[in-house]
């Protein structure tokens, strides 16, 4: 750089000044920029092909193999047809159906008559929760300093059921999408069930319909926080509660336990989109609507038409129209044509589907900008509020994963891919402590998820009774798999194991494509278009909304009206009551094998997939339009700073964080219980996977056997970190200087004598773990057994023994 009185020397002013900048570099520098659109064309190029492609195949699989069907029906149909009008029945077929298909068509609609009474009932009483069990308040979040609309609830256990005060109780945290609480205790057979079931206290934090005033998400996670402390408090002598979270529960679980990492036990996420950007092209196109439909400004703009209060409708209305086929059709077809069934089913459903619930723009507006349009908490950019980020790696609870391909709304890849993005590798998972364990479904929907008998029956259940043992796990990720094993009278019994993943196996739930940059230029424009939004139109809006305009939009909300108007409160549809109580006292179902049955199922299944394949169009537009908009190189330089991903640590950089150089430096130190938990941990790495009734016998040693029983929760698991730590970065050391830890025969033949015990049989051993073992009794000088241990040696030890175990935990 020149000087002032250089410019100012005619002498030197030429030897300084270069006016102009060298013409190679500007080609090279303009040759960069081409060369990066470039391969931003050929990304997005690719990215539509393989869109219109998998769109384009899928369409034509289904739909070929569908119309072939169809026509299959319809010939059967047209021969049935014509045997009825040879035989001279098919006009007294016909009538007959005429009267069956008016009988049903009268039921049916006085089902809609109920279900409409039901929601005004529901909607008088302010929308309680829909919990199939008894239950009391045992705090209001509205009389906490940050007040919210939450509640902590108590369920009561119903007869024949016995609590036990003692064990770990569980708390429930359900969605506040559009919907009211009660899902994840919706049925008998439920979470919450299953918890009661096993004698567990069970805790529900519910929510009343309309938010307190001035109502920030952070209060809401303070108030779930506080909820969380008194379940602490009133189960004094009972492990940290488990905390169960349900859809968008799961992130709000995250939430918490990442601002309060000190009160809660383990956490499971069922359904959670944490990272909404990822998917599968060609399949998952719910994340494209803020690209298509419009960012953060419509939220804003629904929520000042409201008074400043977004209606949840809206959020349900969205979910209906992902799958219309379903929710607007077939859902009142299987209604009308199974009406003799009964309508319990469908009548508590649609109490809860019915039930809308309202949220401050300031709730809605942290979800949409922080989450779902602008990845913040995948990318630890997110903040509750000001001061305050949500770093995930702050949860110290082993964390439960629960998702299914057959999730629409929340794919395995947005469940599963915050894990890929928080943490460097496995080897970062385990210097840290962690304990992330995750199941992923092959076909149960996002409802099913929460509302299945068959899933609680078989996926919360072992998730329940595993749970106890989980805590035993050294740090990882692992994969819990389930498989049925035996039936015995009608009752399943399976096995449950745990198999040891890498990142490489959360990345393989994705499809491999560079497809997430548009979303960044989308998160940029709602950002701006939202700022436009809330300088020059809001303040428009908001004077021309008042609070009797802000009322009427919520009540003639199409979702509302279509319940309201089809109720007893309509003089046109009051008199259905009596019409239907008729019916019902002389009702005959028409002879299952009348034709017109069967042209009644060909009509409804031939509209249910015409729909179908409107909603597939729709979506491949969507997607299309979506990468051609957002896809191009000016789209993608505009959103260049949005794309940021977390910063991850090196393998150098893990090396030298301060628990791996402790743990290293520890590698002489402790006794008997470090010596057990390096030598499991060691076979755990050799085998690959934890079987449950291996993982049981060790949480038996582990957690109600001295010398191990007498340490706290806290310092085993850091005994189990640090041992595992040992393991990764000093294997070879760690079994040599196991005689350091095991300085007696007595000790060490106790040590080897509570590895073969937990281990179980030697013949269902791999052959590197059969070496490993007898590499143990070689460094410790300890004849191989002759027998199977298959009584715990620990049980009846003396407590002299105990004692001479040479513990060091300082």
């Amino acid at each position: 750089m020149g000087q002032l009185f250089d410019y100012l020397n005619p002498a030197k002013f030429f030897d300084t000044y270069q006016p102009f900048e060298d013409i190679n570099q500007i080609l090279k520098r303009d040759l960069e920029v081409v060369d990066s659109d470039s391969s931003g064309v050929v990304r997005t190029s690719t990215t539509l092909s393989v869109s219109l492609m998998r769109r384009y195949e899928k369409i034509l699989t289904d739909y070929s193999d569908k119309v072939s069907s169809s026509n299959k029906k319809f010939h059967e149909l047209s021969e049935a047809m014509s045997n009825e009008i040879m035989s001279g029945k098919f006009n007294s077929d016909l009538a007959e159906y005429i009267r069956d298909a008016s009988e049903r068509a009268v039921l049916t609609l006085d089902t809609l008559r109920k279900r409409g009474d039901n929601f005004i009932s529901h909607e008088e009483k302010g929308c309680p929760p829909v919990l199939a069990y008894q239950y009391e308040v045992v705090m209001e979040g509205s009389d906490l300093p940050h007040p919210s609309n939450y509640t902590l609830l108590k369920i009561l256990p119903p007869v024949g059921v016995e609590i036990n005060d003692s064990y770990r109780p569980y708390i429930i945290i359900d969605p506040r999408a559009g919907h009211g609480p009660g899902i994840g205790g919706f049925k008998k057979d439920s979470q919450v069930g299953v918890a009661l079931q096993s004698g567990h206290p069970v805790y529900f934090v519910s929510f009343h319909r309309e938010p307190e005033p001035n109502q920030y998400l952070s209060c809401v996670t303070r108030s779930e926080a506080a909820f969380v402390r008194e379940v602490m408090r009133l189960h004094p002598k009972a492990e940290k509660p488990v905390v169960v979270g349900n859809c968008q529960g799961g992130w709000a679980t995250l939430l918490l336990a990442a601002t309060n990492p000190d009160i809660t036990g383990p956490i499971v996420i069922n359904g959670a989109p944490v990272a909404p950007w990822s998917g599968i092209v060609g399949e998952n196109s719910m994340r494209y609507n803020a690209g298509v439909l419009g960012g953060t400004w419509i939220p804003m703009l629904l929520s000042d038409v409201g008074g400043g209060i977004f209606d949840g409708a809206h959020l349900v209305q969205n979910f209906e129209l992902l799958n219309p086929s379903r929710t607007l059709y077939r859902k009142y077809t299987d209604l009308f044509r199974n009406i003799d069934k009964g309508d319990k089913t469908f009548l508590e459903f649609e109490t809860w589907w019915g039930g809308y619930f309202l949220m401050q723009e300031a709730e809605i507006r942290w979800i949409v900008e922080q989450l779902f349009i602008g990845n913040r908490l995948v990318k630890n950019e997110a903040r509750i509020e000001p001061g305050r980020p949500i770093d995930l790696k702050m949860i110290r609870a082993p964390i439960i994963v629960f998702a299914s391909h057959g999730d629409n709304i929340t794919p395995p890849t947005q469940a599963l891919d915050w894990i890929k993005e928080t943490y460097a590798d496995v080897n970062e998972i385990k210097i840290r402590g962690k304990k992330i364990i995750y199941m992923v479904h092959d076909q149960v929907g996002h409802l099913g998820i929460f509302v299945s008998s068959q899933v609680a029956k078989r996926e919360h259940a072992e998730v329940a009774s595993t749970l106890e043992t989980i805590e035993s796990l050294p740090p990882g990720l692992y994969e819990m798999r389930i498989e049925d094993i035996s039936e015995d009278d009608g009752k399943k019994s399976f096995t449950v194991s745990f198999a040891e993943r890498t990142l490489d196996d959360i990345d393989s739930y994705d499809d491999k494509l560079d497809d997430e940059q548009p979303f960044a230029a989308v998160a940029r424009t709602s950002e701006i278009q939202a700022q436009f939004y809330e300088g020059l139109i809001r303040p428009l809006i908001k004077s021309m909304v008042t609070p009797s305009m802000a009322e009427a939009s919520r009540v003639f909300h199409p979702q509302r009206i279509s319940r309201a108007a089809i109720s007893s409160q309509n003089p046109l549809i009051k008199p259905i009551e009596a019409l239907a109580s008729e019916v019902k006292k002389s009702r005959v179902e028409v002879d299952p094998l009348n034709p017109f049955l069967g042209l009644e199922d060909y009509v409804a299944t031939s509209t249910e997939q015409f729909i179908d394949f409107w909603r597939d169009v729709r979506d491949m537009n969507y997607e299309l339009m979506f990468y051609g908009i957002w896809g191009s190189p000016m789209m993608q330089r505009f959103g260049k700073n949005y794309e940021g991903h977390r910063t991850l640590k090196t393998s150098d950089e893990l090396r030298v964080l301060p628990e791996v150089v402790e743990a290293l430096e520890r590698t002489e130190t402790g006794g008997l219980p470090e010596a057990v938990i390096r030598m499991l941990i060691l076979l755990a790495d050799s085998r690959g996977s934890v079987r449950r009734d291996r993982l049981e016998r060790s949480n038996e040693v582990l957690n109600h056997c001295e010398p191990f029983s007498a340490i706290s929760q806290v310092e085993r698991n850091h005994v189990i970190q640090e041992q595992t730590l040992i393991v990764r970065y000093a294997q070879r050391l760690a079994i040599k200087s196991l005689p350091i830890l095991l300085v007696t025969k007595a000790d060490r033949e106790l040590a080897l004598k509570v590895v073969h015990y937990i281990v179980g049989n030697m013949d269902d051993m791999k052959q590197d773990t059969h070496k490993l073992i007898d590499q143990f009794h070689q460094v410790l000088d300890i004849p191989e057994f002759n027998d199977e241990v298959t009584k715990n040696p620990l049980v009846h030890q003396k407590k002299s023994l105990v004692d001479s175990s040479h513990h060091h935990l300082q």
